[in-house]
């Protein structure tokens, strides 16, 4: 593929992908260390009825209403889970499960009852986004990256992942040390003077951010995937932190590029017409990677926290 064809139809989701791959894999990892890796399913599946309700409300798709739909959907998910735990006397997984699940169904529900043909919102696009469709149509080759009228016309999606991928790495580096004291021992941390509860809500909200911000382009599958699977496959490579995070933010940009790379050209290879889903590749590819260090990684049998707790 020319320069002419690969910038405006494939360097903009290859972007976005990898940019929505890091975002969430970064604060994945503190999650699966706090045993909390479940959060990012959690929120994949929240903010799908708080996104329908906010499009329903506005009329529009855009990032403001949609961040404020998704926090309102994600607040009445922690009362509701406290409720049914209350209520229901039940451990608070199950009623994580039972919450997210009936949220996730009930936003499935609006959108089929809904009229979203103006806009690119619907059941399919929820679960796999629209990667393929995000081209830089005013792009001409690899001139148009240095070309203002041009990058005028890059898909909004791309600076929205791009901010929120940004704000990440800021907040992870920022707070380094906090987290990662607060992760293996909140006993000490919070005789630090750290403070451990607000530090960890800060956590859940930055990996809400970035999964509103990857949702509307890449749907809830690769939300998921990338929250658990390239942290997990990274656990198994590494016994210190800092390489952890490294691991996982390379296991995520493979993902992203070998997957829609296969998405598009690996039907062809193997004599089909049509390409596949980039989004359903993609958390396939981060899969087989979290697989794949589980049979061959170095520290395949250990468990427990890593040795620079």
């Amino acid at each position: 593929m020319s320069g002419a064809e690969f910038v405006p139809l494939s360097l903009p989701p290859l972007l976005i992908g990898i940019l929505a791959a890091i975002a969430c894999a970064l604060p994945g990892n503190f999650l699966l260390l706090r045993r909390q890796a479940l959060i990012g399913d959690a929120i994949s599946h929240v903010v799908l009825p708080g996104i329908v309700v906010a499009f329903l409300v506005t009329g529009v798709v855009a990032t403001g209403p949609m961040m404020l739909g998704a926090a309102g959907a994600a607040v009445l998910a922690v009362v509701l889970i406290e409720a049914v735990r209350r209520l229901g006397r039940i451990e608070p997984g199950a009623a994580m499960g039972v919450v997210f699940t009936a949220m996730f169904a009930g936003g499935v529900l609006l959108l089929e009852q809904s009229d979203t043909s103006s806009v690119h919102l619907d059941v399919e696009h929820a679960l796999f986004g629209n990667l393929e469709s995000l081209i830089w149509l005013e792009a001409t080759g690899w001139s148009s990256l240095v070309d203002p009228e041009a990058l005028a016309g890059l898909p909004p999606e791309l600076s929205r992942i791009a901010l929120a991928a940004l704000g990440v790495l800021a907040f992870t580096v920022v707070f380094w040390r906090p987290l990662k004291i607060s992760t293996f021992d909140e006993g000490f941390a919070a005789t630090q003077g750290i403070p451990v509860g607000l530090l960890g809500i800060s956590l859940v909200i930055v990996a809400a951010i970035a999964a509103v911000a990857a949702f509307d382009a890449v749907g809830s599958i690769i939300v998921i995937a990338m929250f658990i699977c390239p942290p997990a496959a990274a656990r198994l490579m590494t016994n210190r932190l800092e390489a952890q995070v490294g691991w996982s933010v390379g296991f995520a940009i493979l993902s992203a590029v070998l997957g829609y790379v296969l998405a598009g050209y690996g039907p062809l290879w193997l004599g089909a017409r049509d390409a596949v889903s980039a989004a359903g590749m993609i958390a396939t590819v981060s899969g087989l990677i979290l697989a794949a260090a589980a049979l061959f990684g170095p520290h395949k049998m250990r468990s427990g926290a890593p040795k620079d707790a």
